[in-house]
């Protein structure tokens, strides 16, 4: 479904207000009209009412919005706001977003201005603030992205495309033969079905119904599917709704592909008759699922949840990805990218072009930052949605109702010709105070809160560089040994796109190098001033393929870490996280960033000055093993072998 809230009304119940008195009869009609989504008919009622009421006023508005008649709506929205009493801030919003969508976005700007005045502290107010100066870089083509109409295309509604196994799945309203023709009360048409086509030269082939067994009686789509294609999740109406409401929510049900045959749905374990959750992603493995819900909870409107299985199976509750994501509007259709860690999603809350844009992400531990509008062409002042990308390949598919299409929302692939520079870069030097260099400097990126973000070791030109979020300030720590830890503060609040903080380390008298036996005790060796690096060799621990989660096994050591780490206060550690050499350098590299803030928060968790452990990923860089499998070579090595480079080392810098 293309908006998560899109119910259907299956029987009505209608009571009248205590201001009904106040309407006149046709302004009623046009009220239960539009409670039954019949947009069409209110819009009609309404009409005919010699004067609404504010409210009527609104849902007249709001109606032809909803019919994609936006130059009406445009004109009900300027009689609503010039009314002196009983106008909402909302509705200054929701008259902007109107006004971009018909282009005219110096008056969508003004509308936006009222909005903040009224609402400072709302999340999309603060969006606007911080990306208005962006507004034409975004609408600018600068060849990101190349987009073609698939043939595939009708004037019903076609979108929400999801991968299955070499082809693609999709929801659509085009009319199927039946006996008797069920159609939505929304826009007439008929109800979503799942649809699979093939992919051949750059287009989808032509569709057939992805399984008669999932076909229900309402709306069924859109999906998203495990990388096996055994395993689906999609949307659909809720047909058991028996709630007070009188509206069928939607719902996300699984199905696994069984002896031939698609098993009978069962239903997510957090749907709910008061609420709907919808436009599920699935990972790769099936074990993470991003959805849409406008839960009770949320920051607002519907936004964008994850949950993942436990080791019974079971989904975890669900986790509200926060408002560095979500604001007080509608976040829909997520879609994390694994190969590169993006997350893409749909806003209607935070600054765009018009309608609905689709927005980019960058995975920040198990958080996500750096949020970018994808700008022109992907955008435009229509409705953009739905995208999806083969992090591979650098292709995908997206939706959206722009001008030039086949009538209703269509479906476009997409290349991605290159990738958005998400933030702001802080660079610099890690060098004496007489200017001198110190390669292979260990620095730490902390955010305001103190709180790692991201680490690396210098190299010979002791030059380091990340890519940073702007609108925030950082800390940067260095550490080398025989020195003490160097820090400097930066911040990206400035218009600036490269910000440059250097980490100044004062040297330290070097200590000599005590050579023991195995038998002494550390202490002994601690007090006699070893090299800890070369004398303590902590247990190496492992990660299961694909995996993050800390095994009970590596528990073990890990804690054996930690009571060593409280025994010497002033002990300094240093880990490294490795995988092995299936998939690509990218990915790896972000596994094995998991990896070791996996291993590093598990630490301070249990020592005093957490700051004491840093760590960093190395992805595939340093395989213990001949068992490499870079490019067309396909390693052989068996899961043991590779299990030995699925790993996190540690060693002691500083005693």
């Amino acid at each position: 479904m293309k908006k998560i809230i899109i119910p259907i009304i299956l029987y009505i119940g209608f009571s009248l207000n205590s201001l009904a008195q106040e309407k006149s009869r046709q302004e009623i009609k046009g009220d239960k009209y539009a409670f039954k989504y019949s947009f069409d008919k209110a819009i009609d009622a309404y009409k005919q009412a010699d004067n609404l009421t504010i409210g009527g006023q609104r849902n007249l508005a709001d109606a032809y919005h909803q019919l994609d008649q936006d130059i009406d709506s445009e004109i009900a929205y300027a009689k609503l706001v010039s009314l002196k009493e009983g106008v909402l801030p909302e509705d200054y919003f929701n008259y902007s977003k109107i006004l971009k969508a018909n282009g005219k976005y110096e008056e969508a700007f003004v509308c936006m201005d009222k909005f903040s005045e009224l609402k400072p502290n709302d999340l999309r107010v603060k969006d606007y603030k911080a990306h208005k100066a962006d507004f034409q870089d975004m609408l600018k083509d600068d060849g990101k992205y190349k987009l073609v109409n698939m043939n595939v295309n009708t004037d019903a509604q076609d979108f929400g495309t999801c991968y299955y196994k070499t082809s693609v799945v999709f929801a659509s309203t085009r009319a199927v033969a039946k006996m008797i023709k069920c159609t939505s009360n929304w826009n007439g048409k008929p109800y979503l079905n799942m649809y699979v086509s093939e992919v051949a030269d750059n287009q989808l082939k032509k569709p057939e119904i992805f399984d008669k067994g999932l076909d229900g009686k309402l709306h069924d789509g859109p999906a998203s599917f495990n990388k096996e294609g055994t395993y689906i999740a999609f949307t659909r109406n809720n047909y058991d709704d028996k709630s007070k409401d009188k509206v069928v929510e939607l719902q996300i049900y699984f199905s696994s592909y069984l002896d031939g045959n698609w098993s009978k749905p069962i239903p997510f374990l957090f749907n709910n008759e008061k609420y709907s959750v919808g436009h599920p992603h699935l990972t790769a493995d099936g074990n993470t699922m991003y959805f849409t819900s406008d839960m009770p909870g949320g920051l607002g409107g519907a936004d964008i949840y994850r949950t993942t299985k436990n080791e019974k199976g079971e989904w975890n509750q669900p986790e509200n990805l926060g408002n560095k994501l979500n604001t007080e509007g509608d976040e829909t259709f997520p879609f994390f990218e694994e190969v590169n860690g993006r997350l893409f999603f749909v806003s209607d809350g935070r600054f765009g072009l018009g309608g609905t844009d689709i927005f980019i992400a960058t995975m920040s531990g198990s958080s996500f930052d750096n949020v970018q509008n994808a700008g022109a062409p992907l955008n435009t002042r229509y409705d953009d949605f739905s995208v999806i990308a083969d992090g591979k390949t650098n292709k995908g598919y997206f939706s959206s109702n722009r001008v030039g299409g086949s009538g209703d929302d269509d479906i476009y692939s997409v290349d991605f010709l290159k990738w958005i520079e998400a933030g702001k870069k802080l660079k610099g030097i890690a060098k004496d105070v007489n200017g001198n260099r110190i390669p292979n400097t260990f620095i730490t990126l902390l955010d305001e809160k103190g709180k790692m973000m991201d680490t690396l070791t210098t190299k010979n030109d002791a030059a380091y560089i990340f890519t940073v979020p702007t609108n925030k300030q950082f800390k940067l720590i260095g550490m080398h040994q025989g020195y003490s830890n160097g820090e400097s503060e930066a911040n990206t609040l400035g218009k600036e796109l490269v910000v440059i903080s250097d980490v100044i380390l004062l040297k330290t008298e070097e200590e000599p190098v005590v050579t023991k036996t195995k038998e002494e005790p550390i202490a002994d060796k601690i007090k006699e001033g070893a090299d800890l690096s070369k004398i303590i060799e902590f247990k190496v621990i492992y990660f299961d393929l694909d995996k993050h989660k800390i095994r009970p096994d590596a528990e073990i050591e890990l804690k054996k870490i930690i009571k060593l780490m409280n025994e010497y206060p002033k002990m300094i550690v240093e880990l490294g996280a490795h995988t092995d050499c299936r998939e690509t350098k990218t990915y790896n590299q972000l596994l094995s960033d998991r990896r070791a803030k996996a291993s590093v928060d598990y630490i301070r968790k249990g020592i005093t000055n957490p700051n004491r452990i840093t760590g960093k990923g190395y992805g595939k860089s340093k395989l213990i093993n001949n068992c490499s499998c870079d490019g067309e070579v396909v390693s052989d090595c068996s899961e043991e072998e590779h299990q030995k480079n699925r790993r996190t080392e540690f060693i002691v810098i500083k005693k």
